[in-house]
């Protein structure tokens, strides 16, 4: 029983340890996402203030979609998320160089959108196409100059986030495992100065 209980106090300090070392990753990785979008890239094509900040956002929350438990999973999320926001890009992006801002509009994108994922054999995205879409459409009618260049620009933010959200998944893994495996070693050296001879 003793055994036992010693097992299950292992396992739980490694999950401990586990995620403690996978949040901060995951921390630090968002915060690169969001410094490379509004200090550099965003100095880079001389954003206003709004759309570094936007950006900013916008590559976080490609970061944290991406970031997994393992490589498989980010990539499947990583997929997932390009394929959602590539089709909700490019329907926005048609319809930004056509028409200005309007709740009809939005709609009809969110239906086709909706349709297209559905037709692509990809139901499980049409949740982010949608909500991609009406983040850059209320975005279009809030700053409605050059709307049309909000679809591209997110969609640089969305590559950076996920590229950095992969990276930082696979570090994560190894960084959480190390924490794991030398947190558990250490507990079970002997103190010094207990020699068994």
């Amino acid at each position: 029983m003793e055994t036992q209980d010693k097992g299950q106090t292992r396992r739980r300090s490694r999950d401990i340890v586990h995620s403690v070392g996978d949040s901060l990753v995951l921390g630090v990785s968002c915060l690169i996402s969001y410094l490379l979008i509004t200090c550099i890239l965003g100095r880079t094509y001389l954003l206003s203030r709004d759309d570094e900040l936007l950006g900013g956002m916008w590559a976080v929350a490609g970061t944290i979609f991406v970031y997994r438990q393992s490589t498989q999973q980010s990539m499947n999320a990583a997929l997932s998320r390009l394929a959602a926001t590539s089709v909700s890009f490019l329907l926005c992006l048609v319809y930004l160089l056509i028409f200005p801002f309007s709740p009809w509009g939005l709609a009809a994108l969110i239906a086709i959108g909706a349709l297209l994922m559905s037709l692509l054999g990809r139901p499980e995205d049409i949740i982010t196409t949608g909500i991609t879409t009406v983040v850059v459409m209320v975005v279009a009618e809030i700053s409605p100059q050059h709307a049309w260049k909000d679809p591209i620009l997110r969609m640089i933010d969305t590559i950076v986030g996920i590229v950095v959200g992969i990276a930082a998944a696979r570090i994560g893994i190894r960084v959480a495992g190390w924490l794991a495996t030398s947190s558990i070693s250490s507990r079970s050296k002997p103190p010094l100065g207990n020699s068994t001879s």
